[in-house]
C-alpha cells in the first residue's frame, strides 16, 4: 500500500504575496524560479536548473499547453491572473494560506485580493514596521513604545510574526541593553537619507527581535524565522539555526513558539535536533520543496525527521510572485511527504495508520493547533 495525500486539504503555514501584474510583466519568468537576482544568472542559468525544468512541464500539463515559456505565457494571458490562480489553488486543494506582505511591500496585491479566492491568515513582519517607524520618530523611547504598540496585541488578522534577522544580520542574536539600543537608534537617525530605510543594525535588530519574543511568549503566537538558504542578501554561514542556542536557552522566550522556516536547507539535521530538544521549536519545509531536485526534497523532509517530533514538523510553499509556486509546492510537498513516510512505514518505524495520522498532521493540523489557538483570537 502507498499512501495518497491528496485529499488532505493543506495549510500553507509560510507564503507571499503574488506580485502585481504590471510588476511582475517586469521579470523573466524565470526569475520566480530561482533565488539569485544577479541578471546572469536570472537570464542565463536559472532555466538550466532541475527545479524549472520539472516545473515547466507540470505547469504546462496543468494549463494544458506546450511545455515552452512562451506557449505557458499565452495561457496565462488567456486565462487571467485570477482565474490562473484559482486554478491554482483549486488544484492545489488548499484550505488556508498564512501571508507574509512584507516582501516587496509596493509591488504586491494586497490581502484583500487573495481573500477573494482563499482564507488568508497574516503573518507580520517585524523588519518592516520598524522600518517604517524609525523616519518618522525623533526619540528612542516613544519608537519603542510604538513599536510595542503596533505587534501588542497582535492586529486583528496576524496570527504570527515573522523576523529576517538571518538575512540581515545572522541567527546568532544577542542580549541587547536598552541604552544600545537607543545609541544604536540615533545614530541610524543621523544617517537618514530620502532613501526607504533598509534596517541593517545587528544591535537594534536584535533588541527589537527579543521585545517581540516577549510578546509572542505573553500571546503564545509563534515567530518565523528564515533560516538556512534563500537570496544572496544572506550569508549562509549565519543561517545555521545551530546560532539560535543562546536565545532558545533564556527562560522569558521559553513559551514563544519559534518556527524554523524552509527545512533549515542545507542545516535539515540540525534543525531537526533543534525541535527534538526545545519544546518551543518547530519546522516547515517550504522553499526546499518545490525548490530543490526530487532526490534533494526526498531527502530534506527525511532529515528532518530523522529526529524531530512529527508533532513539530508543517508543511508550507514559501511562494511568492507567481502561483504557480503554490501549486508545485503542494504537489511536491504532498508526494516526497507521502514517499518518506511509506518508506518509514517498510522500514518499520510505523505503521500504516500512524503514517496516515502523521501526514494529516504536519499538512494542516500541526499549523492548525499552533497557530490558531483560542488564546491567539483573544
Amino acid at each position: 500500500m502507498r499512501l495518497d495525500l491528496a485529499d488532505i486539504p493543506l495549510i500553507d503555514q509560510h507564503a507571499h504575496n503574488i506580485l502585481r501584474p504590471e510588476v511582475a510583466a517586469r521579470y523573466p519568468y524565470a526569475a520566480a524560479f530561482t533565488e539569485g537576482y544577479d541578471e546572469e544568472i536570472v537570464n542565463n542559468h536559472a532555466r538550466h536548473t532541475l527545479f524549472y525544468r520539472r516545473s515547466l512541464r507540470e505547469i504546462a500539463a496543468l494549463l494544458e499547453c506546450d511545455a515552452q515559456e512562451n506557449a505557458i505565457a499565452a495561457r496565462r494571458q488567456e486565462l487571467g491572473l485570477e482565474n490562473l490562480t484559482q486554478l491554482y489553488f483549486r488544484t492545489a486543494n488548499l484550505e488556508a494560506i498564512y501571508l507574509d506582505d512584507g516582501l516587496e511591500v509596493e509591488s504586491i496585491l494586497p490581502l484583500s485580493w487573495h481573500e477573494k479566492l482563499i482564507p488568508v491568515q497574516r503573518i507580520l513582519r517585524l523588519e518592516v514596521i520598524a522600518e517604517q517607524l524609525i523616519p518618522q520618530i525623533a526619540d528612542f523611547k516613544t519608537f519603542l513604545a510604538r513599536f510595542t504598540s503596533e505587534i501588542d496585541p497582535p492586529p486583528p488578522g496576524v496570527v504570527g510574526f515573522k523576523s529576517i534577522v538571518c538575512y540581515r544580520t545572522g541567527l546568532d542574536v544577542q542580549p541587547v541593553t536598552f541604552e544600545v539600543a537607543a545609541s544604536r537608534f540615533y545614530e541610524i537617525k543621523q544617517q537618514l537619507t530620502n532613501q526607504p530605510l533598509r534596517l541593517v543594525d545587528k544591535s537594534l535588530i536584535d533588541f527589537l527581535l527579543q521585545q517581540a519574543l516577549l510578546i509572542a511568549a505573553k500571546h503564545q503566537l509563534p515567530l518565523q524565522l528564515h533560516t538556512g538558504f534563500g537570496d544572496p542578501d544572506l550569508d549562509l554561514r549565519l543561517a545555521n539555526p545551530l546560532h539560535l542556542r543562546s536565545l532558545l536557552e533564556l527562560p522569558q522566550y521559553r513559551h514563544a513558539p519559534i518556527v524554523l522556516l524552509h527545512a533549515a536547507y542545507p542545516y535539515m539535521r540540525e534543525a531537526g535536533y533543534l525541535a527534538s530538544v526545545y519544546p518551543q521549536v518547530y519546522l516547515d519545509y517550504g522553499l526546499a520543496v518545490p525548490s530543490l531536485s526530487v532526490s534533494g526534497m526526498r531527502e530534506a523532509i527525511r532529515q528532518l525527521l530523522e529526529l524531530a517530533p512529527t508533532s513539530k514538523l508543517m508543511y508550507s510553499s514559501d511562494a511568492h510572485s507567481i502561483p504557480e509556486l503554490y501549486y508545485l509546492g503542494a504537489k511536491w510537498g504532498r508526494q516526497l511527504l507521502a514517499e518518506v513516510l511509506d518508506q518509514a512505514i517498510e522500514d518499520t518505524d510505523l505503521t500504516v495508520k500512524e503514517a496516515e495520522a502523521i501526514a494529516t498532521a504536519i499538512l494542516r493540523e500541526n499549523a492548525i493547533s499552533l497557530y490558531l489557538k483560542k488564546e491567539h483570537r483573544a
